[in-house]
């Protein structure tokens, strides 16, 4: 059995049974205990499944995130670090799209005394943070309110987005892996993120380093399709070198 082939039994094996040892996984594939060592060492990289003492488990993917009143708290330095490196990729007479977030405001918080430029957002505290930039013209982008985040989503939301053409989307997620992308828990909020990706000539996704790493359960976009991404100082070598060779340039605030 070639070793591609037995990694990928093994994930099987272990989503089967929750767990499995070493010594289970040598004696299920005929392997010696080295072999299966190095094997899981490898699928680890690719965050699949977590080694513990003697064997592995599965991956905890990430099916939910706290509130808005609990996320805007949470990491507050870094996501101010990270704003203001992103908004420094920002130029004047762009178009830009701010997805909903407490990453994303600060973005805007750092971009609000710029001029001569157009941002769209889906968010209302976003689009707040403009109301005294006279020189920035302000879209939003309509849609069902969710009260406890102040993000704007649906139907009205996406057919808006089709409309648009923008040089930057600055994305939000719970979850962005090297080998899986951009995923979320909420299958409700996927086809705006969607929309906003696929309006943009860049897409920059902006995750401080608790997101890196991550697995939900819907893909919102392929690795191949994110140019950038903007973490902290936080995120370990290894994750920002594993972004690296998808063929994402990695800015570290």
């Amino acid at each position: 059995m070639l070793a591609a082939e037995r990694k990928l039994k093994i994930i099987e094996y272990v989503k089967k049974n929750n767990v499995a040892s070493v010594f289970q996984l040598a004696e299920e594939f005929n392997v010696h205990e080295a072999t299966i060592r190095r094997d899981l060492s490898e699928i680890e990289k690719e965050g699949l499944l977590r080694r513990t003492h003697g064997g592995v488990v599965l991956t905890e993917g990430v099916h939910s995130e706290p509130s808005f009143t609990v996320r805007v708290t949470e990491r507050v330095e870094e996501k101010q670090r990270i704003g203001a490196k992103a908004a420094e990729m920002v130029n004047d007479g762009e178009h830009i799209i701010l997805d909903s977030g407490t990453t994303t405001l600060q973005i805007a918080k750092h971009l609000a005394k710029r001029s001569n430029l157009t941002v769209v957002t889906n968010d209302i505290n976003i689009a707040a943070e403009f109301r005294d930039s006279k020189d920035i013209k302000v879209i939003v982008t309509g849609g069902i309110l969710y009260p406890e985040s102040f993000m704007l989503n649906g139907m009205f939301t996406n057919e808006v987005l089709k409309t648009l053409h923008v040089h930057k989307a600055f994305v939000a997620t719970p979850a962005i892996h090297p080998k899986f992308g951009l995923t979320h828990f909420e299958e409700q909020l996927v086809a705006a993120k969607m929309g906003m990706i696929e309006a943009a000539q860049e897409v920059i996704v902006v995750a401080d380093h608790s997101k890196i790493g991550g697995i939900s359960l819907h893909t919102v976009a392929s690795s191949s399709r994110i140019h950038k991404l903007v973490t902290g100082t936080e995120a370990t070598e290894l994750q920002i070198h594993q972004f690296e060779e998808m063929g994402i340039n990695v800015f570290i605030a």
